[in-house]
């Protein structure tokens, strides 16, 4: 029999992220959709950040949902990315060379660490739509 779960906690968070520039450096926004076990969604939002590159973008929401996954209890995260580049630097299948990109890499490890169990992947842009959607959305707004 499955354990009840306390309103608000979560064991498992899959979780999506994307993060978006116009222009590179450009207007950006990130965008994030958390699923539980079961794949429902639990919590999805965006939010602008500025003009910045499209790599500080991706990073931006890996570490919002991070915290986000945390805040909701959850003990292990999977998170798929699009960001083929953000998710071999997280792995450590290549370096991390923009000195802008090291403090922002050291953060997501950091926030890694919370979890009891965590993997990131790799996913076509297809398999990430809501996510990118998002952060779309939240550089669309600026302009109402």
């Amino acid at each position: 029999m499955a354990e009840a779960q306390e309103p608000g906690r979560y064991h498992t968070l899959v979780i999506h992220t994307d993060g978006a520039s116009r222009g590179n450096p450009g207007e950006s926004g990130i965008g994030i959709v958390m699923y539980d076990g079961q794949g429902s969604v639990v919590k999805e939002f965006c939010r602008f950040i500025g003009t910045t590159t499209n790599n500080v973008a991706e990073y931006s929401a890996l570490i919002e949902a991070l915290r986000a996954a945390h805040g909701l209890g959850a003990e292990e995260v999977a998170v798929r990315s699009d960001s083929e580049l953000m998710v071999k630097q997280i792995l450590g299948e290549l370096k991390v060379r923009h000195d802008g990109l090291q403090p922002l890499f050291v953060e997501a490890r950091r926030l890694f660490l919370r979890f009891r169990q965590w993997r990131i992947e790799y996913v076509p842009r297809e398999q990430n739509r809501r996510a990118d959607e998002l952060a779309n959305l939240s550089i669309d707004r600026q302009h109402k």
